[in-house]
C-alpha cells in the first residue's frame, strides 16, 4: 500500500466540530494559565484580609504546585485510561468547585486547601486538553493551527493574568481571582459534553501502575518542593537539601520500575524519542528564563516604577501580541513548510536578544525605548519557538500515550518555573545585596535601594539569557524532525515508537 494512502486510511474522518471543539480546550487552558499569576496579584490583599503570617503566604503559591507538579503524570495517564474528554471534564468541574472555595476562604488553611485542589484537578485538565488537540487535530495544516492557538494562548496567559489579576483585585476584590475561574470552567465544560467527542481507538486500557505513580508523585513533590523551599531558606539548609536527594534517588527508582513493569505509568520511549525529549528540554529551559523575566518586570513595574497592578498588565500587552503573533502567525504559517528546529532556534535566539536588551534596564529606562522593543521580540520569539514545540513534543506518539506526553509538556514548564523562581530569585537577592553594600558609601537611602534591586534584576536576566541561548543549542541538537514530513517514515514503520506493519495514528505528523 502506498504511504500517503496508508496515512490517510488512518486519518479517517476528520470530527466536523473540532474546530468548535478547539475554543472549549482553548478557554480551558486560559483559565489554567492565567491561574498561575493571576492569585499571585491578588495575594498581599489575601494575606491582609485573612490574616495570613508572612512566612505562611508562600503555601498560596506552593499548595497549587506541589498538588499540580507532583500529579501531572498521573493525571495524564488518567486521561489516557478514562477518556480525555471525560478527564477534562472532571478536571473543569473540580477546578470551579476548588476556585469556589478559594473565593469563599475564611481562614488560611480554607485558602491553601483550595489551592491544593486546584492543583489536583489542574493536573488533570492540562494533560487531557493538550491531548485532545492531539487526537482531533489529524491534518497537518489544522494540526499546525490549532498548536498555534494553544501556544499562544500558553504563552500570553501569564501576562495576561496580570492584567485580568490587577483589575479584579482594584475594582472588586481579591476573592474574584478565584470566583472568575467558575465561568471560564462552566463554559468549557458544557462545550466539552456537547462537541467533544475523542477517537474511540486512542483509549488505553491497560492497568494503572501504581507504584509508577507513588514514585512519580512523590518524587515529583519533592523536586518542586526543593526548590520552592530554596527560594525561602537557603539552597544548602537541610530540609532543602533533604528535598533534593529525595527527589534524585525516588525519580531514579520511578525510571527504573517503568522499564520492568509491563503496563507503566510513564512509557519510557515518550521521553527517550529524540525529538519529544529535545523538546521537552529546550521548553523547560525556556520556561526557566520566561517565569524570570515576568517575576522582575512586575517588581520593576510596581516597586520601581511605581504603577498599579491595572497598569503592571498594561505594560506587558506587548509581549502578549508578540507571543500571539509569533505562534499563530509565523509558527502556524511556516511550520508545515519547514522543519521545527528552523522555527525553534532562530525564536529562541531572537527572544534571546530581545532578554539582551533587558539586561540594560536601569532605574529610569525609557518604556517605549527599551522596554516596549525588547518585550516584543520576546514575545515574537518565543510565539514562534513554543508552537511547534509544542507539537514535536506530542507528534509520533501511540494515541494510547497521547494523554502523559502531553502531562510530560506540563511537568517540563511546571519544573521548569519552579527552577526559574528559585534560581533566578537567588542570584537576585544576592546580586541586590553586594550592590547595596559595595555603593553604600557613594548612594544613600531609596536611590540605594532601587539601584541595588535593578542591579539584581538586570543580574538575574543575564542568566535568562544565558538560558535561551541553551534552548537554542538543544533544539539545533536534538530536533531532527522533519515536521509535515514525518507521515512518509511513520507508514512505512521506520519510527521506534511503532510496531513495523502497525496502523499509523491519525495524529502522526
Amino acid at each position: 500500500m502506498p504511504a500517503e494512502h496508508a496515512v490517510s486510511q488512518a486519518q479517517g474522518t476528520p470530527d466536523p466540530k473540532r474546530w468548535t471543539a478547539l475554543a472549549f480546550i482553548a478557554i480551558a487552558q486560559l483559565m489554567v494559565v492565567l491561574d498561575a499569576t493571576i492569585v499571585n496579584i491578588a495575594l498581599p490583599s489575601a494575606q491582609t484580609d485573612l490574616g495570613i503570617s508572612d512566612g505562611n503566604r508562600q503555601w498560596v503559591i506552593t499548595a497549587y504546585a506541589l498538588a499540580f507538579g507532583g500529579l501531572l503524570l498521573f493525571g495524564g495517564r488518567v486521561a489516557d485510561l478514562w477518556g480525555r474528554n471525560r478527564a477534562f471534564v472532571i478536571g473543569l468541574i473540580g477546578f470551579a468547585a476548588a476556585s469556589a472555595l478559594g473565593g469563599a476562604a475564611q481562614n488560611e488553611a480554607m485558602l491553601f486547601a483550595s489551592r491544593g485542589l486546584q492543583g489536583v484537578f489542574g493536573a488533570l485538565l492540562a494533560p487531557a486538553a493538550l491531548s485532545l488537540l492531539t487526537v482531533l487535530f489529524t491534518d497537518v495544516k489544522e494540526r499546525a493551527k490549532a498548536f498555534g492557538v494553544y501556544g499562544a494562548i500558553a504563552g500570553a496567559g501569564a501576562a495576561v493574568g496580570l492584567l485580568l489579576g490587577g483589575a479584579l483585585t482594584d475594582y472588586l476584590d481579591w476573592r474574584w481571582t478565584f470566583f472568575v475561574n467558575i465561568p471560564f470552567a462552566a463554559v468549557a465544560a458544557v462545550g466539552a459534553i456537547l462537541v467533544i467527542k475523542e477517537p474511540e481507538n486512542a483509549r488505553n486500557r491497560s492497568t494503572l501502575d501504581v507504584p509508577g505513580v507513588l514514585l512519580a508523585s512523590s518524587g515529583l513533590v519533592a523536586l518542586v518542593y526543593g526548590f520552592a523551599r530554596a527560594e525561602q531558606e537557603d539552597w544548602t539548609e537541610p530540609v532543602t537539601v533533604a528535598m533534593f536527594v529525595s527527589a534524585v534517588v525516588l525519580l531514579g527508582l520511578f525510571g527504573f520500575v517503568e522499564s520492568r513493569v509491563k503496563s507503566p505509568l510513564l512509557p519510557l520511549r515518550v521521553i527517550t524519542d529524540r525529538n519529544r525529549g529535545g523538546s521537552y528540554a529546550s521548553l523547560g529551559v525556556a520556561i526557566i528564563a520566561m517565569f524570570g523575566l515576568f517575576l522582575f518586570l512586575t517588581y520593576y513595574f510596581q516597586i520601581i516604577r511605581g504603577y498599579s497592578p491595572v497598569k503592571t498588565g498594561l505594560a506587558f500587552l506587548p509581549m502578549v501580541a508578540g507571543m500571539i503573533t509569533g505562534s499563530t502567525q509565523i509558527g502556524t504559517r511556516l511550520v508545515t513548510r519547514v522543519a521545527p528546529r528552523t522555527l525553534m532556534v532562530p525564536g529562541f535566539l531572537i527572544g534571546a536578544v530581545g532578554m539582551l536588551m533587558l539586561t540594560q534596564l536601569s532605574v529610569d529606562s525609557s518604556y517605549l525605548g527599551l522596554i516596549l522593543p525588547a518585550q516584543v521580540l520576546l514575545g515574537l520569539g518565543m510565539g514562534t519557538a513554543f508552537m511547534p514545540a509544542m507539537s514535536v513534543a506530542t507528534e509520533r506518539v501511540r494515541p494510547t500515550d497521547a494523554g502523559v506526553a502531553s502531562a510530560m509538556v506540563n511537568v517540563s514548564q511546571q519544573v521548569g518555573g519552579a527552577i526559574g523562581t528559585a534560581l533566578l530569585n537567588t542570584i537576585a537577592a544576592g546580586a541586590t545585596t553586594s550592590y547595596f553594600n559595595s555603593h553604600s558609601g557613594s548612594l544613600s537611602g531609596v536611590q540605594l535601594e532601587f539601584e541595588s534591586m535593578v542591579h539584581g534584576y538586570t543580574t538575574a536576566i543575564w542568566w535568562g539569557f544565558a538560558a535561551l541561548l541553551i534552548s537554542a543549542a538543544l533544539a539545533f541538537f536534538l530536533i531532527t524532525s522533519k515536521g509535515s514530513h514525518v507521515g512518509q517514515s511513520l507508514a512505512d514503520g521506520e519510527d521506534g515508537d511503532l510496531e513495523k506493519g502497525a496502523p499509523v495514528p491519525a495524529f502522526a505528523h
